[in-house]
């Protein structure tokens, strides 16, 4: 080993080795100060990369989960919206039982008023909860949590979409129903139903009854509500469970009436008319043409054929007035469109007359019908007649047809209500699993990125004396020179 004042190589390896022990030390005095293993992207770049695809899943999730709760609380919101009226339709029921007893004794009308006052109570409480047509959450509700491997499987769907989610008094089939009194008869006929033992329908086979009525959901139809009979003859309540089976749907409901014959019933806007040839055990009288235009609700019968023409009809009741204006082109069909798609949404419908050649006016309330010029829809020009409800035949029809339509309304909301509890079952479920995956992805992030404290404080003792021994080893080194004098003594 040569002897040199100019280069004192000891020292220069006592420098980088006490270099290499202090940045040790600082860099274990780091992690323990911090926590973490991983400080800078140089301590451990790949799992840095890791450990951060952890930390923004978990950050996803954290936000999913309040997600999932914002979703429960709205469908709690919406749940206790159907609970509410849910109790205003067991109100409806209790007020049409009322008034299908034949021996009440007070005002339809006024029970009416009160069943039609919750109709639009329902309607409003539907708008409210986002459950009518067009409503915030009458469509497919999505909730975005997180921690799936594909977009789609990262969130939740609560589809309360379309009509059969739709709360409000069409969606559940009620806004033509009616508890005022008023059945109605049908023209022409003459055979009773109540004849004990007496059976029908044995000859002819068979009896159809076409109706022109308006749906809420379908609009302006015709429907054929058919009776089939047997060798042996069917009974009178057979026959009419038969038409029920079809008309109960529509809101009309078929009865036998106190003076034995058959009746039609409810607060949907419709006509009827039924032929039978030359048989004498139909429900009705052999050989007769019988007709009937809703004897329940107002009405105001246009001309007995309809003929195009420019005509402006003017139509008001209580909840607004509808202008339409009819053209030279318009067939019956395009007319009675163009009339229901404005004045249905103030609960006045047209449809078909029995004869299906001309157009009758209903609605559950009173109201006013009049016209710029004649032989159009109306023969005449300027005001019209307008007929309250017939007091002829059962005056319980209309509360047997609402109980009917009553019902399914039943039906429906527990469908919509069972929908509305899965969903927040559903996101219940689904925020479990995401706090499930926000501990497993803290619990590998930890594993990455968090300092092992026993391991680093063993480490800074180690390193700590590391650096003492360096620096008395690099004083030993700087001294070392001096000894080369000696050999210039």
């Amino acid at each position: 080993m040569a002897y040199s004042f100019q280069t004192n190589v000891t020292s220069v390896l006592a420098q980088e080795n006490l270099r290499v022990n202090s940045l040790f030390q600082s860099q274990t005095i780091q992690r323990l100060t911090s926590g973490y293993r991983i400080n800078s992207s140089g301590d451990d770049a790949a799992g840095l990369a890791v450990a951060n695809k952890y930390r923004s899943d978990i950050a996803s999730l954290q936000q999913g989960v309040r997600n999932a709760n914002d979703g429960i609380s709205v469908l709690q919101i919406v749940d206790g919206g159907l609970n509410n009226i849910s109790k205003t339709v067991d109100r409806l029921s209790t007020l049409a039982t009322q008034s299908a007893s034949a021996i009440f004794s007070g005002n339809r009308d006024t029970l009416n008023q009160e069943f039609q006052s919750l109709l639009s109570e329902i309607t409003r409480q539907a708008n409210n909860i986002g459950l009518s047509s067009g409503g915030k959450y009458n469509t497919v509700n999505t909730i975005f949590i997180g921690g799936g491997n594909t977009a789609s499987n990262g969130q939740v769907s609560v589809d309360l979409s379309g009509t059969a989610n739709q709360v409000d008094a069409a969606g559940l089939g009620l806004s033509t129903a009616s508890i005022a009194a008023g059945g109605t008869l049908l023209t022409g006929n003459t055979t009773r139903l109540d004849a004990p033992g007496g059976l029908f329908l044995a000859a002819s086979g068979s009896q159809s009854f076409t109706f022109n009525l308006y749906s809420p959901t379908a609009g302006a139809v015709s429907v054929t509500a058919a009776v089939t009979g047997s060798a042996g003859g069917i009974t009178a309540t057979s026959a009419v469970s038969q038409l029920n089976t079809t008309l109960n749907a529509y809101g009309i409901n078929a009865s036998i009436a106190s003076n034995g014959q058959l009746e039609f019933g409810g607060g949907t806007p419709f006509t009827v008319t039924s032929t039978l040839g030359a048989v004498a055990d139909g429900l009705t009288t052999a050989s007769t043409t019988v007709t009937a235009t809703n004897g329940g609700v107002y009405t105001a019968a246009g001309a007995a054929s309809y003929t195009g023409v420019a005509q402006t009809l003017t139509l008001q009741n209580g909840q607004g007035t509808k202008t339409v204006a009819l053209l030279l082109a318009d067939t019956i069909d395009t007319a009675i469109t163009k009339i229901n798609a404005q004045t249905s949404s103030i609960g006045l419908y047209a449809v078909k007359n029995a004869a299906g050649t001309g157009i009758s006016f209903q609605s559950s309330s009173n109201f006013t019908a009049s016209a710029t010029v004649g032989t159009g829809v109306f023969t005449a020009a300027g005001a019209q007649t307008v007929n309250a409800p017939a007091a002829t035949g059962s005056v319980t029809g209309n509360a047997v047809a609402a109980l009917a339509v009553i019902t399914n309304a039943i039906t429906l909301l527990g469908s919509v209500q069972g929908r509305v509890g899965a969903g927040q079952n559903v996101l219940q479920y689904s925020i479990q699993l995401a706090q499930s995956q926000i501990s497993s992805f803290s619990a590998a992030q930890s594993a990455i990125r968090d300092a092992d404290i026993a391991s680093e404080a063993s480490n800074l003792t180690k390193a700590q004396t590391l650096q003492q021994a360096s620096l008395a080893a690099l004083a030993q080194a700087n001294s070392a020179p001096q000894a080369v004098l000696a050999l210039l003594k």
